[in-house]
C-alpha cells in the first residue's frame, strides 16, 4: 500500500469514528503500517504530521470524559467541513461577474457558481480574457502547495525543481524554483516541457523564500523555437554590452580580451532587435541559424546605411521643385 493511500485511509477512519481512537486501535484498523511496534509508533507519527501540514485537524481528545488518563485521535466534522457559504444575490452577481470575465480554460466555473447557489444563467456574452490551462498546470500547483519536487525535461535535459512560484504573463504560464540539477533559481515555460510532469513526495523541502516575480527579457517571450545563443562582445565594449542587453546573464572572459556569453532566446526578432544598439560591438557564435539571420540583418543594415550616405544633397531640393 501506498503511503497516498495510507493517509487517505487514516482520514477517513478518524473522520467517520463516533469516539476517538487509539494509536493501538488505529494500527488495527489501517493496513500499511509496520508490525514492529516501534516502527509503527514513528511512522504513524510522521503521518499525523504529514496530515496536520495538509490542513486535516486532528484533535487528541480523552477516549472517556470522566477519565482523562488515556486520549485518543478523531477529525471533528465540524472542524473538518467547511461551514456553509451564504452569499447575497449581489455578492452571486459579482462573482458571476469576475469568473466569467476572465476565463480559465478547461475549467467548468459555471458549475462551482451553482455549488455556491448562483441560478444556472448562460455564459456571459463578453469575455475579457481567456487563460489557456496547459496539461501540466495542475500537477504544477500542487506540488507548489505540497511542496513536492517536480521531475521533467526541458530544452532536451532532465530538471528536478523544488516550485516556489507559478505565474501568468503575457499569455503563458511560467514556472519559478530552485533548479537541483542547476544549483539555482530558473524560470520554465510550462508550454515548453517535453512530456509529463512528475511529482515526488509532499513535504519534501522546505518552503522558499518569497520569489521576486518573474523577470523575462523581451526576446524571451516568442513562439519560436527555444534556441542556445552565445555572444561574443569587443574587448572595449563589455560596459555598453551590459547595458543595452542585461546583467543578469553568465560572461566569460576570452583569451583576446574578448567576452563572451550565452542566453536562451525563443523570439530572435526582438533579440536581433537588441543587438542592433550594440552592432558593431558584438558577433553571434551560434546557433548557426541565428548567426546566418544576423549576418543577413547587419547588411542590409550597412547597405542601407551605406547608401543613404552617398545621396547628393541636392536631389533634395529637386524633388521638391517638380
Amino acid at each position: 500500500m501506498s503511503k497516498v493511500e495510507r493517509l487517505l485511509n487514516l482520514t477517513a477512519l478518524l473522520l467517520n469514528t463516533e469516539r476517538p481512537l487509539t494509536v493501538e486501535r488505529i494500527g488495527d484498523l489501517i493496513e500499511g503500517y509496520p508490525e514492529d511496534p516501534a516502527s509503527f509508533r514513528r511512522t504513524f507519527e510522521r503521518d499525523k504530521d504529514d496530515l496536520r501540514e495538509m490542513g486535516i485537524p486532528i484533535s487528541v481528545l480523552p477516549i472517556d470524559k470522566l477519565d482523562a488518563s488515556e486520549v485518543g485521535y478523531r477529525v471533528l466534522p465540524s472542524d473538518y467541513y467547511a461551514p456553509e457559504i451564504d452569499l447575497a444575490p449581489d455578492e452571486l452577481a459579482a462573482l458571476r461577474l469576475a469568473v466569467t470575465a476572465i476565463r480559465l480554460e478547461g475549467t467548468d466555473t459555471a458549475r462551482a457558481l451553482r455549488t455556491l447557489g448562483a441560478p444556472p444563467e448562460s455564459p456571459a456574452e463578453h469575455t475579457l480574457a481567456a487563460l489557456d490551462m496547459p496539461e501540466g498546470l495542475p500537477t504544477a500547483f500542487a506540488a507548489l502547495t505540497e511542496r513536492r519536487v517536480l521531475r521533467f525535461r526541458y530544452n532536451e535535459s532532465d530538471r528536478e525543481v523544488e516550485p516556489g512560484r507559478l505565474e501568468h504573463q503575457r499569455g503563458r504560464w511560467y514556472l519559478t524554483g530552485f533548479d537541483r540539477s542547476r544549483g539555482e533559481i530558473r524560470s520554465f515555460r510550462l508550454d515548453r516541457i517535453t512530456g509529463s510532469l512528475a511529482s515526488g513526495d509532499p513535504h519534501a523541502f522546505d518552503p522558499p523564500k518569497a520569489l521576486a516575480p518573474t523577470k523575462l527579457d523581451p526576446w524571451q517571450f516568442g513562439d519560436d523555437e527555444p534556441v542556445l545563443a552565445v555572444i561574443r562582445v569587443d574587448a572595449d565594449s563589455l560596459e555598453l554590452a551590459t547595458a543595452t542587453i542585461g546583467t543578469n546573464l553568465t560572461w566569460s572572459l576570452n583569451a583576446d580580451g574578448s567576452s563572451q556569453f550565452s542566453v536562451e532566446v525563443s523570439n530572435q526578432l526582438a533579440f536581433m532587435n537588441r543587438l542592433v544598439d550594440v552592432m558593431e560591438h558584438v558577433e553571434v557564435i551560434s546557433p548557426p541559424e541565428l548567426r546566418q539571420a544576423w549576418t543577413t540583418r547587419v547588411t542590409e543594415a550597412m547597405r542601407h546605411f551605406n547608401a543613404s550616405e552617398f545621396i547628393p544633397q541636392a536631389s533634395t531640393a529637386q524633388v521638391g521643385n517638380h
